[in-house]
């Protein structure tokens, strides 16, 4: 079975941590033990992850520069692509033993420079602020804010991945049994211009809807959303909660989910199966392989789930 597992940012690094090299070093050693499991189970595996903090972080240390020194997005989404997938790389080796080979592809995403999505940026980036000190910064730099909880962030432009000019490099390296980290934050995004060639845009591409792209055109088995939530839940915030183990996109998509997190997963989710995928599952990251075998996690499949809980 050809698996692609997303790891979620807040599954990396959890909200109030430091954004240290050894708290996300830690969390990753979790991360690359879960993991293992699907592969020692005899899958093939592709990886990808968020990086909405670690981008935000180098945004910010990127702003203390000059105005004419400071990196665009997609610059800085390179950088949070190959130190990120530098630590998920030698943390899953380690947790292989070296049985299995593992490489880090920093990955190209076409998006549409007219999506309606540069307009009106919503994804968040970077560190939680309270309302004031962010109105302070964002005043400063220059930013969009929004809230996020009872916090508030950064927020960017978040366009619809279309096209993955990488793909003949992550099947080469599939067919040849080894283990992809790829896409990660959603891929670097780039625009194609009217000569054909490729050129880094600033944005932020959603991680979910990138890693449904990726599994679909992969022709994957099975699609994982994994995160530091067990299920998606009906009711999610009232004393009525209830998990939601199986669902079909359409039942699945009748729930009020929060637009900031479960939403995007659901989405994500629904499309793989309506393209022809046979399973996509979110949950918990340390649950990965249970939800694989739907013995954990929210598992969505074409078939009439019944919306069990």
């Amino acid at each position: 079975m050809l698996v692609v597992a997303a790891l979620g940012g807040n599954a990396l690094l959890r909200r109030g941590e430091p954004m240290t090299a050894e708290a996300q070093r830690e969390n990753v050693k979790h991360a690359a033990a879960s993991l293992a499991e699907i592969a020692r189970a005899g899958h093939r595996l592709v990886v990808t992850h968020g990086n909405g903090p670690q981008v935000g972080l180098l945004a910010l240390q990127s702003a203390a520069y000059k105005p004419d020194e400071a990196y665009p997005l997609d610059v800085l989404g390179a950088e949070t692509g190959g130190m990120i997938g530098y630590l998920i790389e030698q943390e899953l080796e380690n947790a292989l033993d070296h049985a299995v080979p593992v490489v880090t592809l920093l990955t190209q995403i076409v998006v549409d420079p007219r999506d309606p999505a540069f307009a009106t940026p919503t994804k968040p980036v970077g560190p939680v602020y309270e309302e004031k000190e962010a109105l302070r910064i964002a005043d400063i730099r220059g930013w969009r804010i929004a809230p996020d909880g009872k916090h508030w962030r950064r927020v960017v432009a978040s366009p619809v991945p279309l096209e993955i000019p990488d793909l003949r490099v992550i099947k080469f390296l599939i067919e040849r049994e080894v283990i992809v980290i790829c896409t990660g934050g959603g891929g670097i995004p780039v625009v194609r211009r009217e000569d054909g060639s490729l050129v880094g845009v600033e944005a932020v591409i959603d991680k979910d809807r990138a890693s449904a792209l990726l599994a679909e055109r992969l022709g994957a088995d099975a699609l994982l959303l994994l995160t530091d939530v067990d299920a998606v839940y009906r009711g999610w915030g009232t004393p009525h909660a209830a998990p939601v183990r199986t669902a079909s996109p359409d039942e699945i998509e009748q729930l009020d989910l929060p637009v900031g997190s479960m939403g995007p997963k659901v989405e994500a989710a629904s499309r793989f199966i309506r393209v022809g995928g046979a399973m996509a599952g979110i949950g918990r990251l340390a649950d990965a392989a249970k939800i694989l075998e739907r013995a954990s996690g929210t598992v969505i499949t074409g078939q009439d789930g019944g919306d069990r809980s």
